[in-house]
């Protein structure tokens, strides 16, 4: 609420004279209550522009690096989940997303994680995990995870 619902560019016209476009539009501001077809608030224009900046901020072979992280990230948290009895459900290849069944069932290596300040992957049943790296995870944020689910069992 503290961003505003609108940014105006500046752009040149068909004629080459300055004009001013509505950039981005965060909220359907422009459309009247009674008139509205639905009570979404957030416009996709601000997605595509999150991800524009984020592509352009990595540069040309930055995707591909960010890409090659989280791949290598995840078989060595996968590996090492594997070393205290987290087994791959499924032993195929995989590239950022893993799921583990959990010796102790889920919730007991979910809690564990919560109370350790970390944030646990998604419990998709009782034994289950579907754990996800990405190049924000570094190897001493998986080396703790995984040492606070060791203690567990």
């Amino acid at each position: 609420r503290k961003l505003p619902g609108r940014i105006v560019g500046e752009t040149v016209d068909q004629k080459g004279q300055r004009a001013f476009v509505l950039t981005l539009q965060a909220r359907e501001q422009h459309i009247k209550r009674e008139k509205a077809s639905s009570n979404i608030c957030s416009n996709e224009a601000l997605c595509a522009m999150t991800a524009a900046v984020y592509l352009a901020a990595l540069g040309a072979t930055g995707l591909r690096e960010v890409a090659v992280q989280c791949t290598s990230k995840a078989h060595y948290l996968a590996t090492e989940l594997s070393k205290i009895g987290y087994t791959p459900l499924y032993p195929g290849a995989f590239f950022h997303e893993f799921v583990t069944i959990c010796p102790k069932g889920a919730q007991n290596a979910l809690d564990a994680l919560e109370q350790a300040d970390i944030l646990g992957g998604l419990p998709l049943d009782e034994n289950t995990i579907l754990w996800c790296t990405t190049e924000k995870n570094s190897k001493e944020d998986m080396d703790k995870l995984v040492a606070v689910l060791k203690e567990v069992g």
